[in-house]
């Protein structure tokens, strides 16, 4: 087996002494969601950067089920964090322009009060006695702790997996105290197939002869062979098909000789038992037991209309991060709660990251470059700092700002944003890099969204600072309601498309107008190279593709479309062409002078209702 196969999330975490870490503990009874109290709690946490004299750049990072405070490390001789990838000076979370905190949770083994502290009443580790708590009472801890700092709103809160469900909590709780959050491979609630992974594992605990009914702090021996399982069975979630298939399928039968007590049979069986035993070095069984509790009763609902109430209240900003092989948080959960920011026209901007990684992505550097740099946008975009700078033009003409047809300049941007009301919300089907809606935003402030296919052109639209959906046109618009926008956008997408007729309907079905534009192909000049030269017609800009790799699948002119409007019952109501190596107007024969269209369309009874 290689030597990297015994890589993971978990490669970076020890159980040595945090030596940054510092306490605080709230005085008075702590009353929990579910009943009981305790009489004080103590949160350890950690921080990074400096707090502003505005002191309002504060980035609060919540940890999943295995994490602690140390999230990264604060000097070159410092321990490792679990998210160095992420958090330090110049990365994606820059502690040399925001002020991180991130906290052990309570219920933890970190410093945190949590089963392993002393109970008053007994004065014995509280053990099994610990109460229930939730991911809610582990967000209050953190909303006083938040306070202790002088600190009354965040930038923004953070986290992956158990941690985004602290940072759902944060924004549909206290959605005075959050201006934004980055919610990454989370859920609003678990599938029961990860609930059951987790039944599983606090069997393997409680289970163990050696668990003394949580009572095994003073005893010579502890629930370690449970907890290993446990611990097991979680990588086992973590992890996808694809990465087992890499690390394990060509050395199934080659396991490293680690001294582990388990089965060893089989690379993966090595892997396994080598991780398991790393765990119990550092975490409690009777923690892991508390946290894998709260994280299953954690419930913001089902349905569609269950969610759209739950995320009602938040009044952040949003960017939603998904991982297309995490089957442990699968992307639907997170599509689910775009829908319910979408339907309570609440900004979010989302991405379904492509990856081998699984669940455990979040935590990798393998597909760092894209979510990384969506976290950095998104944190510039809140300080109304976006890096729209830093976006290099490249020429494209399937959505990047400055081409057109046939030049580097997009001409047909100025008379697409004239032709959209003042104050009017819009929605971009196939935004691109986000070009276009950029400018439709800085015109005059407009509400703005786009949709996007491509990762790496949502990436750029978020660093543009717009918010943009990463979905598939042709699986319909069901997110927005019925005439949610003034204005819906069909830039140079639709002969891009397979359903035609199904996107131009969802489009006028969300939208109260729309702005249809496309190359004409029955311009002259390709006309002649199909006549004449027998070629396919291509150019430099939009049409530039050989007819082998072009994304062009509709080849249709002016005239096509204003038959297609005739036989569907729509209205024009303006139609314009341009000949974009002329830079101008054309109103003799566009069908064969114009290289470029533009259309405003609606139903026919709507345009009588709406001249």
């Amino acid at each position: 087996m290689a030597e990297n196969a015994f890589d993971s999330s978990d490669s970076v975490r020890h159980a040595n002494p945090l030596r940054y870490a510092q306490t605080f503990t709230f005085d008075g009874p702590f009353h929990l969601e579910l009943g009981g109290q305790l009489p004080s709690v103590t949160v350890c946490y950690e921080t990074y950067g400096k707090l502003n004299a505005a002191r309002d750049n504060a980035v609060f990072v919540c940890h999943a089920i295995s994490g602690d405070s140390h999230v990264a490390q604060h000097d070159p001789g410092d321990d490792p964090g679990w998210w160095d990838i992420a958090v330090g000076p110049g990365k994606a979370i820059d502690t040399g322009r925001y002020f991180v905190v991130c906290a052990n949770l309570l219920g933890g083994c970190r410093g945190t009060t949590g089963p392993g502290s002393i109970n008053p009443e007994t004065g014995k580790p509280y053990a099994r006695d610990f109460p229930t708590v939730t991911v809610g009472d582990m967000v209050e801890v953190q909303r006083r702790l938040i306070a202790h700092l002088g600190i009354k709103k965040l930038l923004a809160v953070t986290g992956g997996s158990m941690g985004g469900h602290q940072a759902l909590t944060w924004a549909t709780r206290f959605p005075d105290q959050v201006a934004g959050v980055m919610a990454l491979a989370t859920s609003p609630r678990l599938t029961s197939q990860a609930l059951a992974f987790d039944v599983v594992a606090r069997n393997a605990i409680m289970r163990d002869p050696h668990y003394h009914a949580g009572q095994y702090y003073d005893k010579k021996t502890k629930p370690e062979v449970g907890l290993a399982i446990a611990r097991m069975i979680g990588h086992i979630t973590y992890l996808s098909p694809e990465a087992m298939s890499q690390k394990f399928e060509t050395d199934r039968f080659q396991p490293r000789d680690v001294p582990v007590e388990f089965e060893k049979k089989f690379s993966v069986g090595s892997y396994l038992g080598y991780q398991g035993q790393k765990f119990v070095e550092r975490f409690d069984a009777n923690s892991y037991l508390t946290i894998t509790m709260a994280m299953d009763l954690f419930d913001l609902g089902t349905t569609p209309q269950d969610l759209a109430k739950t995320f009602a209240p938040a009044r952040c900003q949003w960017l939603i991060v998904s991982y297309t092989s995490d089957w442990l948080f699968p992307p639907f959960q997170s599509r689910a709660m775009v829908d319910a920011l979408i339907a309570n026209n609440i900004p979010v901007s989302y991405s379904n990251v492509r990856s081998d990684c699984g669940h455990d992505a979040f935590l990798l550097p393998d597909n760092f470059a894209t979510y990384g740099e969506l976290m950095r946008a998104f944190l510039a975009n809140l300080r109304g700092a976006p890096l729209e700078n830093a976006v290099q033009p490249v020429p494209d003409g399937l959505g990047n700002a400055p081409t057109s047809i046939f030049h580097k300049r997009r001409v047909d941007y100025d008379r697409i944003v004239e032709l959209i009301p003042d104050g009017a919300t819009v929605l971009d089907l196939g935004c691109g890099r986000g070009g276009l809606l950029a400018r439709v935003k800085k015109k005059s402030g407009h509400r703005v969204v786009g949709i996007e296919l491509k990762e790496a052109s949502v990436l750029t639209a978020v660093r543009r600072g717009v918010d943009v959906i990463q979905a598939d046109l042709n699986d319909g618009l069901r997110s927005f309601a019925d005439k949610q926008f003034d204005c819906v956008l069909l830039s140079q997408t639709l002969q891009a498309i397979y359903d035609v007729e199904g996107v131009l309907n969802e489009m006028l079905r969300v939208g109260k107008q729309g702005i249809v534009t496309f190359p004409n192909m029955a311009y002259e000049p390709l006309r002649r190279m199909l006549a004449d030269e027998g070629r396919a017609p291509k150019s430099t800009g939009l049409l530039r593709h050989e007819w082998y790799n072009s994304p062009n699948i509709r080849f249709l002119s002016i005239a096509d479309f204003e038959d297609f409007c005739r036989a569907k019952g729509l209205h024009i109501h303006r139609q314009i062409a341009l000949n974009t190596e002329k830079d101008i107007e054309v109103t003799s024969d566009p069908n064969r002078h114009a290289d470029f269209a533009i259309f405003v369309i609606s139903r026919q009874a709507e345009a009588k209702q709406n001249p």
